[in-house]
């Protein structure tokens, strides 16, 4: 009986890693797109930069809240049933924008698909970790859904920018997602997803989450994932209208940046795999921490001459940040507990994605131009490195992981 349990055919899984890849590819294309819309919407609506940083704080608000009180549905639930009430929710929200011309109406659209990705992100996050077979298998196809994340948030602008250019409206991309999002909801509906690991512990609740938040690892790794996040979203969120009035001596680099920001960081999550072979993450994360933190220091001191080039740049070096540190909280814990503790770590990252950029439009319009929000991000960089150097050399969640690692048979 067991030996049928253990010998599962290769291809169910290999279809549920694919809607998994494919389930973060259009994740990316609606929410790194926002740069893109953010320009649009101030001169669509005539709003400044706070308010039009709502398109993209608001459904990141969501996003918090769902991985943060629905997270645990993934285990009480299933992965199945999460991910699908997640994917239908997200399809509807995005059939609606062909419906209204209304800022206000949008708003509220947006927080509906940031409360769908957070059930349905939860519920992949935990699946990813019921079809590894150790925390370092984990860690790999983290890197490897994030890289199909990377490739939707090239595809998501690139396709904002053809639409603006035939001077079709940007909302149309919500409505491509949303056929998108159908049919992954119809495939995962036939999918055979693996049961999850029942335990005579009691069943995981809103209460067991919230016990999560004081576990030092969790807490731990939320708060780093947190500082990166802070340092991401400043270049897709407000890159783009800081390069705006560029006038140096590359503006085809200029016009480019967001997408070649997003190329390097999809090509890096997919040479993480490789990295991940040869080097500790430790030592990884350090250096591309202190990568992240030069490029910030340098736009600093260098203004939008250095921006133009080091910001995109810097997509090389986070590029499995994120991944890697989000697989490494999750692997701390037990199989069953992997719902709670990745909405847990979604809170956090959607909390940070919600208010950096707030606080950056903040700072950048109370002193008049944007790049005094990039002050504020350069912060987070060099705290995200200090905090890199800290897990290099002191390794604190190197039992935890230990303990968390399954044993294959």
């Amino acid at each position: 009986m067991t030996k049928s349990h253990t010998h599962v055919s290769s291809d169910p899984l290999q279809q549920i890693r694919w809607l998994t890849y494919m389930m973060f590819f259009m994740f990316a294309m609606t929410s790194d797109a926002v740069g893109m819309i953010i320009p649009e919407l101030i001169k669509e609506f005539g709003l400044s930069m706070t308010q039009a940083s709502a398109f993209h704080y608001a459904p990141m608000a969501l996003i918090a809240f769902s991985g943060l009180f629905l997270g645990f549905l993934a285990d009480s639930l299933g992965r199945k049933t999460t991910i699908m009430l997640g994917l239908l929710i997200f399809s509807a929200s995005c059939f609606l924008f062909a419906f209204s011309t209304s800022f206000a109406f949008f708003l509220l659209l947006l927080c509906c698909i940031g409360l769908a990705i957070g059930l349905f992100k939860t519920g992949a996050l935990a699946l990813l970790g019921d079809i590894s077979h150790s925390n370092e298998d984990h860690t790999k196809t983290m890197n490897k859904v994030e890289g199909f994340f990377g490739i939707g948030a090239i595809v998501g602008p690139a396709l904002v920018g053809i639409l603006l250019v035939q001077n079709v409206s940007w909302t149309y991309l919500y409505i491509i997602a949303g056929v998108m999002c159908l049919i992954l909801a119809f495939l995962a509906w036939h999918a055979d997803y693996p049961p999850v690991v029942k335990t005579t512990a009691k069943p995981t609740s809103l209460a067991t989450t919230m016990k999560m938040i004081k576990d030092p690892y969790a807490l731990g790794f939320s708060l780093a994932i947190a500082l990166y996040v802070a340092t991401e979203v400043a270049i897709y969120v407000w890159m783009p209208t800081l390069l705006k009035d560029y006038t140096g001596s590359w503006p085809l680099l200029a016009t480019y940046a967001l997408t070649i920001f997003f190329v390097l960081r999809a090509a890096g999550r997919f040479i993480a795999v490789w990295l991940l072979n040869r080097y500790s993450w430790q030592g990884v994360m350090a250096y591309l921490s202190l990568g992240i933190a030069l490029c910030y220091v340098g736009t600093l001191f260098g203004g939008v001459d250095w921006a133009v080039s080091l910001l995109p740049l810097s997509g090389l070096f986070m590029s499995m940040v994120y991944p890697t540190l989000n697989s490494k909280g999750i692997s701390c814990f037990a199989v069953q507990q992997h719902g709670a503790v990745a909405g847990v770590i979604l809170f956090f990252t959607a909390l940070s994605a919600a208010l950096a950029p707030l606080f950056m439009g903040m700072i950048s319009d109370y002193f008049g131009h944007v790049r005094y929000g990039f002050y504020l991000a350069t912060g987070f960089a060099v705290i995200l490195f200090l905090a890199m150097l800290f897990n290099y050399f002191k390794d604190p969640s190197a039992t935890a992981l230990q303990q968390g690692n399954p044993v294959t048979e």
